[in-house]
Parts: C-alpha cells; sequence; structure tokens
C-alpha cells in the first residue's frame, strides 16, 4: 500500500471509527423504569442498619470500615471488610501495575483517591445483614497452601435468632471467586429475605488517554438484551432498571472486567445509581422465597475481577466474553485473535506472533494488493511522460487532463484500480487495531530487547522511526505527483503522520512496520517486473 494510499486510509479509517462510536453512544438502547423502586428497596434496612447508600457530609462518599482481613491465594491478594463483609482491595499477583513497574496491578481499592472501587453484597429484610452489618471471622488472615485447590473465608452476623454465614471461596488458577449466602431463620417468625450485588466506582480512574481512549464504566448482558455498556454519564441521565431471570452486572475497563454473577433463574433487577458527583453503582437485586421458622438456605452467587483472557471469560459465564470489545467488526477480529493465538502456542512470544500474522495476512490479500502495486508501477512508467505533458500544456489543467485520459486509454491503465482492492482490505486492517489494542494478552509481554510491553510505547521510539523511514520509502517507490504543492505535501506527509505512531502501543506499531516492509518488497518487485516489460516493449520484443 503505497504511502498516500495508507495515510487516506487511516484518516478515513479513523474518523469511520470515531463516528461509529459516537453514534453507538447516541443510539445505544438503555432499559429505564422507576429507578426510584430500587433506591427505595436498597434503603428499606432495619434501624439498627445504616442505609446501603453512605454519604458522609461534604457530599464525600464514606465506606465503613471495622476490621479487614487478608487473603492470599496464587493470583490475588485481597482485602476483605468485616463491615459488609465487603471485598475493599484486590490486588493481581500475575499481573504489574504500570509499565517498567515491579509493582503489582491494583483492581479493587477503597482509597477515596486517585480510585475507590469496591464490590458489595448485602440482605434486606427485618433482622437482615446489608453491606453495613457487622461479620465476624475466625481468622485475620487466610492463604491457599501448596496442593490445596481452593480457599473458603466464612464471615458470620447473628441477630433475633437469625444467623447469617457469607462464605468467600477463592479457587487455584482462578479470577472467579464463590460468593455464597447460608441463612438460618431460628427465629418465631417467617422472614423474607432480599438479595443483592453491586460495585461502586467513581467516575475519574482508569481512564484512558487523549490518543488511546479506552472506556471505563458499567457493562451487563441478559439473553434478551446481550452485551451492553453504561457509560457513567449515562447511569446519572438515564439510571437502569432491567428485569430478567439470568446475566450478569459490572464495571469494565480497559484489560480487566469485574462482574457480580447471581444464581442461574434467580429473578433479579438490574440497577445504576449516581451516589454524589464521583461515585456510582451498578448492580442487581433479587427477592428470595419466604423462609419459614427453622428453615435455612443457600444463595450462590460468583464474582469475576481479573483480566479479560477469553478462556477464563467463557468458563464462568455467558456473555462475559463479549467484555473484549472489538467493536463492531468482532466478526472479523475475534477469528483473527483466534489465529494469532494459535501461533503464539507455537512460537511462544506474542511479538513474534504478531510478525507471523501480519505475514499470513499479506499472503492472503497480495492477489488482490496486486492489483493496486501494478497500477501504481505502471503510473510510475508514465511519470515521465506525465511531466513532458505538464511542461507541454503548462497551466492548461483541461488540455492536460485530456491528453493524460488519452495516454490512459492507450496504454490501458485505469488510476484508480487500485482503490477496490485497498477497501476490501479495510475491515480487516480495522479489526486488527482493535484486536491488538483490547488483548490483555500483549499487556507486559515482552518481544525482543528493548521491547518488554507490547501494550505500551516503544521506550525509545525506534519501532515508530522505523515506521517513518519505511513511509518515506515507500513514497520513493510510486510514482511522484506531478503538482509540485502536493508532492511536497507526500514529501511531509510521512513524517507527520509517522509521528502519530508515536503514542501507539508497540504490538500495534510493530504490525505497520511489518506490513510496510512487507509492502515495500513487494511493490519494488512488481516495480521492477514493469520496468522490465516496459524496456522489453521500447525495444520491440528485443532483449
Amino acid at each position: 500500500m503505497d504511502t498516500r494510499r495508507l495515510v487516506l486510509f487511516v484518516i478515513f479509517s479513523m474518523s469511520i471509527l470515531m463516528l461509529w462510536d459516537a453514534w453507538q453512544r447516541q443510539q445505544a438502547p438503555v432499559a429505564v423504569v422507576q429507578q426510584q423502586a430500587v433506591s427505595k428497596d436498597l434503603a428499606a434496612a432495619t434501624p439498627n442498619q445504616a442505609s446501603p447508600v453512605d454519604l458522609a457530609v461534604a457530599g464525600d462518599y464514606k465506606l465503613q470500615t471495622a476490621q479487614r482481613i487478608s487473603v492470599t491465594t496464587d493470583v490475588y491478594k485481597a482485602e476483605i471488610e468485616t463491615t459488609g463483609g465487603d471485598l475493599r482491595k484486590l490486588e493481581l499477583l500475575k499481573h504489574r501495575a504500570a509499565d517498567n513497574d515491579k509493582s503489582n496491578f491494583i483492581l479493587l481499592d477503597d482509597a477515596a483517591k486517585p480510585m475507590t472501587y469496591v464490590a458489595q453484597t448485602g440482605l434486606l429484610g427485618t433482622d437482615l445483614p446489608s453491606h453495613n452489618a457487622l461479620f465476624t471471622s475466625a481468622a485475620n488472615s487466610y492463604q491457599l497452601q501448596e496442593g490445596q485447590d481452593k480457599l473458603e473465608v466464612r464471615l458470620s452476623w447473628v441477630s433475633n435468632g437469625v444467623s447469617v454465614d457469607k462464605i468467600y471461596t477463592f479457587h487455584r488458577n482462578k479470577y472467579a471467586i464463590d460468593v455464597n449466602y447460608e441463612i438460618h431463620n431460628n427465629s418465631a417468625t417467617a422472614i423474607s429475605p432480599t438479595v443483592y450485588y453491586q460495585i461502586v466506582h467513581d467516575n475519574e480512574s482508569n481512564q484512558g488517554s487523549a490518543l488511546m481512549p479506552t472506556f471505563t464504566g458499567g457493562s451487563y448482558y441478559t439473553e434478551a438484551t446481550k452485551f451492553k455498556k453504561l457509560a457513567f454519564s449515562d447511569m446519572e441521565k438515564e439510571p437502569l432498571k432491567l428485569s430478567a431471570n439470568e446475566g450478569w452486572a459490572g464495571l469494565l475497563q480497559h484489560y480487566f472486567i469485574s462482574a457480580w454473577i447471581p444464581k442461574d433463574g434467580l429473578a433479579r433487577e438490574f440497577y445504576t445509581e449516581k451516589l454524589n458527583e464521583r461515585m456510582y453503582r451498578i448492580g442487581s437485586i433479587s427477592a428470595l422465597s419466604s423462609l419459614a421458622p427453622g428453615a435455612s438456605v443457600t444463595v450462590p452467587a460468583r464474582f469475576f475481577s481479573g483480566p479479560q483472557s477469553k478462556d477464563d471469560l467463557i468458563a464462568t459465564a455467558p456473555g462475559l466474553e463479549y467484555t473484549v470489545d472489538y467493536g463492531m467488526l468482532t466478526i472479523v477480529a475475534a477469528p483473527l485473535f483466534w489465529v494469532l493465538a494459535k501461533i503464539h502456542a507455537l512460537v511462544n512470544n506474542w511479538g513474534v506472533a504478531i510478525i507471523l500474522l501480519t505475514v499470513l495476512i499479506k499472503a492472503a490479500f497480495y492477489p488482490l494488493s496486486a492489483k493496486s502495486y501494478r497500477s501504481m508501477a505502471q503510473m510510475r512508467e508514465l511519470a515521465p511522460r506525465l511531466e513532458a505533458l505538464k511542461q507541454k500544456f503548462g497551466d492548461d489543467r483541461q488540455k492536460m487532463q485530456m491528453a493524460m485520459m488519452d495516454i490512459y486509454r492507450t496504454e490501458k491503465i485505469n488510476p484508480m484500480s487500485g482503490c477496490l482492492p485497498i477497501l476490501i482490505q479495510i475491515p480487516v486492517f480495522i479489526a486488527l487495531y482493535w484486536m491488538l489494542l483490547g488483548s490483555v494478552e500483549l499487556r507486559h509481554a515482552p518481544f525482543f530487547g528493548w521491547i518488554q510491553d507490547l501494550s505500551a510505547v516503544d521506550p525509545y521510539y525506534i519501532l515508530p522511526v522505523i515506521m517513518g523511514l519505511s513511509m518515506i520509502i515507500q513514497t520513493k517507490l510510486n510514482p511522484k505527483p506531478t503538482d509540485p504543492i502536493q508532492a511536497k505535501v507526500m514529501t511531509w506527509m510521512p513524517i507527520v503522520f509517522s509521528a502519530f505512531f508515536f503514542f501507539f502501543p508497540a504490538g500495534l506499531v510493530l504490525y505497520w512496520v511489518v506490513n510496510n516492509i512487507i509492502s515495500i518488497w513487494q511493490q519494488w518487485y512488481v516495480n521492477k517486473a514493469i520496468h522490465a516489460a516496459a524496456l522489453l516493449k521500447k525495444s520491440g520484443g528485443k532483449h
């Protein structure tokens, strides 16, 4: 693909992406019905329990605290608060925090700033514990031992003959946590519990950069609605209330997802709510069957909180895999990632896998690309004749255009013949862009030498420089524009355009560099063949 078409293609592609994203934000359907009912239900805790909506003076969201329980597994270092049994902090032991950072990535945290991100559950009804009730635990610290596949953390609460155990079960090498309630009604009257699961998050942290924007906000899935995203601004304008018998609600950010997954078949109502100027919540609430005196019930649920690894998401809950959002071209991007993952399984290096995938794609599209290369090579051969026409007709553009069209007809050249192959390839290139941008597998994945994180910017900008040089070489292989202003623009365009790649993840730049190098070789090869044919034609077929 020549430099001019590459520039136009990327500008066109990015414009389409931005327009589509804006259209989706404007047109996205949001199910809305009386949000006040949910707030009223959540506020209906007994007098000795504070409302689930905790607002301190000065409008700051405040989480109540009592005692912390530390939990360590092979993938997590977690902190559970005895107030409500909230999951207040979650450190991912197999994921680093940031570029070249040796500390672990903290997904959940209850720090007031810069981030508040916690997972809460509670029971509503007479003598039942909301997320503000105080639980007790047999120990202050738990650790998954060698040879142990799961770790159970049991929290207990008792009041007026009703006892409730809230049980976290962590599993080895899994980011899905079982969170079960065991409710025992030892009182003299029946109780009617309601269970809710929610995530509280601020609207300031985990936002992408201006050049590489990413989504942070709510998300949910049901069989009827399929996967949906909710920006915090949408939660404020049109709070969600949606009934279903299955599905999940969660908080989505670049590379990571947290989601509450209630028991399948349990009727639930999804909700969102703005708590104050910077705090929001998303969750579900379900009414349980009445529990007679002396009866007990177990209410299972699951909480997924971790990286958006396809295999883990698919194994946890239906629809969770859609949180790896490749945009409107998922139908193209998903198979591309499948191929990329298969290549990685063979070479064990994501950078090498990107190179080999690029080679496969270029090979697959070569029959189409060759038409474009031939068109450019033929135009290159005509360049001296076109320049002569320019000298002959000067500023008479009409005669110049007519003479050019005569040459094209005589030589049987269609200058636009190379456009269709490029248009056909645009969906693949856009899908590749989103696939490489959204794959957590590339996060902190090393390539070689100075590239130790394919999801981060090249620390020494070597790949962007190579990218710029490759574009300059492509310009040299293409016919020089007859218009002097256009010629100057196209001389500087590779340098200006390649500057954008200084801010792109190294994995994306690596793809473009390899793509350009292969394109240069292909264009050079076709140029050479067309030039040889032109010389043979001039010599009358004599060697």
